[in-house]
């Protein structure tokens, strides 16, 4: 089903579809029939599986196991109830039930369709295996002969509908004629379907959602699998010990080199059954021109029948790693890579590596297995529910994003001119994580929505000592002019030969503005820039719990004070702050970094992300982050007997409520003087709820006012606040792990100490450390950051010294040290205690 090919029909019937899929979800009742279709019939043909040997591709018969339930996953023991023979170019009848788990998919076949294959009346249904993972023959659903007769006979032009969204289509669209007509559905497989867990609610969908997109960011993450789904590499020929170890020992020196004439080099991998390929890299060897292949072709299969796949005409000025397949749709045993012609026409070829992004073939498709209660720790919503009934539910979550793709770019227009019809599904939102087309048109607003940037950047005098001490007691100045957000906002405004910034600039514009830091030696390249921008986050919203917050913008919330809450270290807007053009810089600040690679660490909690994404804020989902003790206790409020409510507040309980600037503030006219009374306990909750919500309303308005002049109204439509929060703050989370992937090692021997020094030492970082660490190294203080570690060079004899780091080129200069152990004492020193950048300019000169 692909976007942008619909007929007008179609695109109002499936708006219409969603609109009532949203009101089920809402309300957690039974999804309409068309989601959950399924037909009673289906025919099926067997496709031999291509690896198997020809004796077997040519057998007259196929005999299928039968289970009475979707039978065991990859290693299982139970034995099967049954056996059905399909001979050679017959089919074999089922429902359309499927069900897929660790072995693959499975379909049912009804008490009728066993009678007839097997003569047995013993089983109430049964299961055959459909695709089993890693290999093996298929069951393809085709046709049925019964309908094929029909069409022919009747001369019809419409065939009946036999999938779901199809069904979708008919149901929904207002067509004029004849509509075609349905398979007839299995009634007890779509119940199954809509059929409403115990206890669900619309939290619990949304929770899925975002385990399925857990899920996918996963896979898209995996680095290298070379070691994991590769069992052998071969090679053509080789020059002494430049073998094809060379290729998968990830080591910079090392490289493979052929021996041979032209045109007669390769390599072979042999895949692990069950792996496919979805990106394949050959890592060149830039040192000498002539050996860097020019041309090459993929061919993969069997190791007696490859088949071409493709050829690739390696540009000119690739130097480095070179894509040469991607999104292989099933398991291949080899993968060849064949080199036709080098470049210069050289005569042998040199590789440094090959590279590999591929999966399990059971980890790509949906299926039960992931439902494992040890994948579902991170989702308290979804623990305790059976597989079974999580599968069955992400299965219509992703048939409800397939049909949402499908019309996504009639709903939210790419022109920000243009009026969308996404507010009708706004509660939907959360969903969008797992759309396909969500980040295609966000890319597309963005781009269609950029402005020149400016030719000359505005220069500011930043005093970071003045700042500092401002931090250490902002009591002395309450107009806050010291702080480096107040620095920035007044030299913006006064800057004499820039109009005001828009922020709308391309991507690659990583730098807003150039930064004299005053009694700090530093030439600004992008290092100075990015630490104002730290320095502006930690002023907003300060990181530890134990200083005073410099800004009157941001109050710390109630949470902060109670040691039973785990978000202890939020923020909201002040409800007290009336200085709206602030705020509004706030915004085009956040858009700025939405817009960009750089990052605004803003400790928000999901209250006021949700508002500036423009989501639906619940009282008990979202307020527990800000004051969970006041959330607990209006629940116990609403619950209570009179007795208890007496005796708890008696007559001290007054229509009065303390906001999170701890103002306290009247709820109706007069209530400080009135008592509420326990019939009116409802109404006092409400109001209560109702005035902490919407206790910065006029900020978060402002934020979202200046955030609109930069982020066109469709973008904020499409990212929900999760990925918005990502976007602008980037992850707040950092391991070693996480690090790896972002860190390379210049003019380093591979066995050099100090690397292993270096990864030792911050294995035993907390990651508030790490993130210092990054703020060091790179003025920012989250990941993603591409960070280059170079051997300290200034005394190379030297040992224990502190380490050195531009922020400009996000450099880090390792010294030699006796032990791991120095070394990490050393690198936490250094990113606590050396704030300022001077290893730009000598001062001493």
């Amino acid at each position: 089903m692909r976007a942008g090919g619909e007929a007008p029909h179609q695109v109002l019937g499936r708006l219409r579809f969603l609109l009532q899929c949203s009101e089920c979800f809402r309300r957690a009742r039974a999804l309409p029939a068309a989601l959950c279709y399924v037909p009673r019939e289906v025919q099926y043909k067997i496709c031999k599986d291509p690896t198997a040997t020809a004796t077997a591709t040519a057998a007259a018969r196929s005999l299928l196991s039968v289970w009475d339930s979707p039978g065991p996953a990859r290693g299982g023991k139970r034995a099967a109830r049954a056996t059905v023979e399909v001979r050679k170019g017959g089919c074999l009848r089922a429902t359309g039930e499927e069900y897929c788990n660790g072995a693959g998919l499975w379909v049912k076949l009804s008490k009728e369709q066993l009678e007839e294959y097997t003569g047995s009346h013993e089983l109430a249904e049964g299961w055959v295996l459909a695709q089993k993972f890693g290999g093996g023959d298929k069951l393809v659903p085709v046709d049925s002969m019964k309908f094929q007769w029909q069409s022919q006979a009747f001369r019809s032009a419409h065939k009946p509908a036999a999938s779901w969204e199809q069904v979708v289509d008919l149901t929904y669209s207002m067509r004029l004629g004849e509509k075609p007509r349905f398979v007839e559905q299995d009634e007890a497989a779509v119940q199954k379907f809509r059929c409403v867990p115990p206890g669900w609610s619309y939290e619990h969908d949304m929770e899925l959602g975002r385990f399925l997109y857990d899920r996918n960011e996963k896979q898209l993450q995996c680095g290298d699998c070379m070691t994991e789904h590769v069992s052998n590499v071969e090679v053509s020929s080789q020059v002494g010990d430049c073998g094809a170890d060379s290729l998968m020992n990830n080591q910079a020196h090392s490289f493979w080199e052929s021996n041979g004439p032209p045109g007669q080099h390769w390599v072979r991998l042999s895949m692990k059954k069950g792996s496919i390929v979805k990106k394949l890299w050959l890592v060149l060897n830039g040192n000498d021109n002539s050996y860097i292949p020019r041309r090459v072709a993929v061919y993969g299969g069997l190791p007696n029948r490859l088949q071409h796949i493709r050829t690739v005409l390696i540009n000119e000025n690739s130097f480095q790693s070179v894509c040469i397949l991607r999104n292989m749709k099933f398991h291949l045993p080899v993968l060849e890579i064949r080199f036709l012609e080098c470049r210069d026409q050289g005569y042998n070829v040199r590789l440094q590596g090959i590279k590999i992004k591929s999966f399990w073939e059971w980890d790509l498709i949906l299926n039960s297995e992931v439902f494992q209660p040890a994948q579902l720790v991170r989702y308290p919503l979804l623990e305790g529910v059976d597989s079974s009934v999580l599968y069955r539910r992400a299965v219509l979550i992703q048939r409800f994003v397939q049909i949402l793709d499908s019309v996504l770019c009639y709903l939210i227009p790419p022109s920000e001119d243009s009026i969308g019809t996404f507010n009708a599904l706004r509660n939907m939102k959360p969903f969008l994580l797992l759309s396909k087309q969500s980040t295609a048109l966000i890319a597309h607003c963005l781009q269609s929505s950029e402005s020149t940037p400016p030719a000359i950047l505005p220069k500011l005098h930043i005093n970071r000592q003045l700042a500092r001490e401002h931090r250490a007691n902002p009591a002395l100045d309450r107009s806050c002019r010291h702080t480096v957000f107040t620095q920035l906002y007044e030299g913006l405004r006064s800057s004499k030969h820039n109009r005001p910034l828009d922020y709308r600039w391309p991507t690659n514009h990583a730098q807003w503005w150039e930064c004299n830091f005053v009694t700090e030696g530093i030439v600004d390249n992008g290092g100075g820039f990015r630490d104002t921008l730290s320095d502006v986050s930690e002023e907003l919203c300060p990181s530890s719990s134990n200083v005073p917050v410099p800004l009157p913008f941001f109050v710390r919330t109630s949470n902060q004070g109670n040691s039973s809450s785990d978000t202890r270290d939020m923020y909201v807007p002040n409800p007290s702050c009336k200085d709206f053009p602030k705020y509004e810089w706030i915004g085009q600040l956040i858009g700025a970094a939405l817009r960009s690679n750089e990052f605004l660490i803003l400790a928000l909690p999901a209250l006021v992300w949700k508002q500036l994404a423009g989501e639906e804020v619940v009282w008990s989902k979202d307020f527990a982050a800000v004051d969970a003790e006041l959330v607990k206790l209006l629940e116990m409020m609403e619950g209570m007997d009179r007795e208890a409510f007496e005796f708890m507040f008696g007559k001290e309980l007054t229509y009065t409520v303390v906001q999170s600037d701890q103002r306290v503030v009247e709820l109706i006219p007069n209530g400080s003087n009135t008592v509420v009374r326990y019939e009116d306990r409802k109404e006092f909750i409400r109001l209560v709820q109702k005035a902490r919500l919407e206790e910065s309303k006029e900020q978060i308005a402002a934020m979202r006012a200046g955030l609109l002049c930069v982020v066109p109204q469709p973008v904020l439509d499409l990212l929900t606040w999760q990925l918005m929060e990502k976007k602008v703050c980037g992850d707040p989370k950092i391991t070693v792990s996480d690090l790896r992937r972002f860190v390379t090692f210049e003019d380093f021997l591979p066995n050099d100490t100090r690397i292993q020094n270096f990864w030792e030492a911050l294995s035993n970082f907390t990651s508030e450390d790490l993130s210092r660490f990054l703020k060091f190294v790179s003025g920012r203080s989250r990941l993603p950051v591409q960070i280059t570690v170079y051997p300290y060079s200034a005394n190379v004899n030297a040992v224990d010294l502190m380490p050195q780091a531009s922020t400009c080129s996000c450099a880090f200069f390792l010294p030699k040290y006796s032990s791991a152990k120095t070394c990490e004492e050393m690198l936490r020193y250094a990113v606590y205690n050396c704030v300022s950048i001077d290893t730009d300019e000598n001062w001493g000169e």
